[in-house]
């Protein structure tokens, strides 16, 4: 009689545990499937932290026990951070290489991609630069320092100060393949070693905004009144096109790309939550309020 009393409450107990978990799923994850954490560590691109901590934002006013970390650093710090299983999610402004799937591969991880919108890459200069458009391969030249001076594009006789992210950057690695090699995989044309490396895009901006003669490349959204961004071509024939929401959807703008979360493995638990909300329609309406392009077409509201 006593043991199965004993076992009435065990049951009793674990029922009520299991009701506990059944009615506050929200934020949480299983971790090695043994133990329950309540957060995500988000890590990787600058060009898109603004975004993920808008989203992460709002997706805490929903689920108020979530704890959500966002850090940049670059989407190869990103990769890094999965591949040594320090990350949930890693945010990425480019694909994952070769390079990292073998790594990945080597360790157990399992990448799994989500395309979550689309950026235009603006070329920025001080406001009161004269020049207001480059077609792709003055962009080249000048990287490549073929061209140092602002009156060979039509400015003022100043030299012109380059600046980069570091390579560890998705958007320095876009940029190179884009514009310094045109998309042509079998060139080996490099940012020339006069280019200042620059952390981040927030040090691009920065610099642009307070050195008349500075010229770097962000993401659209760092686009404001303190900087000026200019139209670019694909050449001389081709028409103009600047770097907003429009025309990086119509493909006038010729330096965009696309935008990546991964996980390792298919997402459940939070993550699994975390990714539905960016690909929501109150996600991508976010994704269209930081600037960027949603992958869908949404319902005016």
């Amino acid at each position: 009689m006593r043991k199965l009393t004993i076992f009435l409450v065990f049951v009793s107990v674990f029922g009520t545990i299991s009701i506990l978990f059944a009615f506050f799923p929200a934020c949480t994850k299983i971790q090695n499937n043994t133990r329950y954490v309540e957060s995500i560590q988000i890590r990787g691109s600058d060009t898109i932290v603004n975004l993920i901590q808008a989203w992460s934002e709002n997706f805490v006013k929903q689920y108020p026990n979530c704890n959500i970390s966002v850090t940049g650093g670059g989407s190869g710090t990103g990769f890094a951070s999965l591949i040594n299983k320090t990350c949930d999610i890693t945010m990425s402004s480019r694909k994952i290489e070769k390079k990292e799937k073998l790594l990945a591969d080597i360790k157990g991880i399992k990448p799994v991609e989500f395309k979550i919108g689309i950026d235009g890459l603006a070329v920025l200069v001080n406001k009161n630069n004269p020049v207001s458009k480059l077609t792709l391969e003055q962009l080249r030249d000048i990287f490549m320092a073929k061209i140092t001076n602002w009156k060979e594009v039509g400015g003022e006789n100043k030299k012109i100060v380059v600046l980069s992210r570091e390579s560890n950057s998705g958007t320095h690695m876009f940029f190179k393949e884009r514009v310094l090699r045109n998309n042509d995989k079998n060139s080996n044309n490099e940012f020339s070693m006069h280019s200042l490396m620059m952390s981040s895009s927030q040090a691009i901006y920065d610099e642009v905004y307070q050195n008349s003669n500075a010229l770097g490349y962000v993401g659209m959204g760092f686009i404001n009144n303190g900087v000026k961004a200019i139209s670019v071509a694909i050449n001389n024939k081709d028409g103009y096109g600047y770097p907003n929401l429009e025309n990086v959807m119509n493909g006038k703008y010729p330096i965009s790309r696309p935008l990546y979360l991964y996980t390792n493995g298919e997402p459940y638990g939070v993550v699994e939550m975390f990714i539905k909300y960016a690909l929501s329609d109150e996600g991508q309406n976010i994704v269209l309020n930081t600037d960027f392009a949603p992958i869908k077409k949404l319902k005016k509201e």
